[in-house]
């Protein structure tokens, strides 16, 4: 069976060799390009005013990669012998594994249990809501693409708690141009039995995007949540699976596909 990873490049390379060893013939088709920060001094100044924050909320990977890129020498570090205290708030295991990258100590991070049912905004409320409280400074790190930032669903939350938010972006989304060989590949696994593998509803825009004539009725989708099955619907697949984010769990709801 044939997967299509749709994860943007360095994601997708990491999946792609995993379910290859799992015996898939998984391959990458990256529908989400991924640029540096477009205003590098807003994440400098960010890192420079770190004491001023009780939380980082991290949105993605992505996120957390892309502002410690920007880290100056001599800031402040999410580690227990810093005065301050300030926590890290992810909602996945993808996050928390690139905070570990960037010598965070786990014991500085908040995010949902990895046996919750999902990993998104809603699920790491549930965990960090009592931490937030009337004063609380919390600093969102996301990424823009052309269509802007998303959701601010987890800001409101905070400011309704009485806390205060502020943002800074510390990459770009964007859309890929896909080579001939790569749209005609996507073009083949819309129709060949192959199972798309999506963890993003941008992805699905952008592949609408790439292959405008294409249509999708026997294509099928495994996808990492509520939203993007929804995505996944609009855009025409005829089977839709959810999946847990992680990759035992995905690897099973492939399976069911097969």
């Amino acid at each position: 069976m044939r997967v299509i990873v749709t994860r943007p490049k360095n994601e997708a390379r990491q999946w792609v060799a995993t379910l290859t060893d799992a015996g898939y013939d998984a391959q990458a088709l990256p529908l989400i390009g991924v640029l540096p920060a477009p205003d590098p001094s807003a994440v400098v100044a960010a890192w420079q005013r770190l004491n001023t924050f009780d939380a980082i909320m991290f949105v993605s990977g992505n996120a957390v990669d892309h502002f410690f890129a920007l880290k100056p020498a001599l800031a402040l570090e999410f580690t227990a012998q810093d005065a301050t205290k300030i926590r890290a708030f992810v909602t996945g295991p993808g996050s928390f594994s690139a905070l570990k990258r960037a010598q965070v100590e786990p014991e500085r991070i908040d995010m949902p249990d990895r046996e919750a049912g999902q990993f998104d905004s809603e699920a790491l409320w549930q965990v960090v809501a009592k931490q937030v409280r009337p004063g609380c400074r919390v600093l969102i790190v996301r990424g823009i693409s052309s269509a802007g930032a998303g959701r601010d669903w987890f800001a409101e939350q905070v400011r309704s708690a009485g806390g205060v938010v502020e943002f800074v972006v510390s990459y770009q989304r964007r859309q890929p141009q896909l080579l001939a060989e790569e749209r005609e590949m996507a073009c083949k696994a819309a129709t060949d039995g192959s199972v798309w593998l999506f963890s993003s509803s941008e992805a699905i825009a952008n592949l609408l995007a790439e292959c405008p004539d294409q249509n999708w009725a026997q294509a099928k989708a495994v996808v990492t949540h509520s939203r993007i099955a929804q995505a996944a619907r609009e855009a025409g697949f005829c089977v839709v699976c959810e999946s847990r984010p992680t990759l035992a769990d995905l690897m099973a709801s492939i399976e069911s596909l097969g």
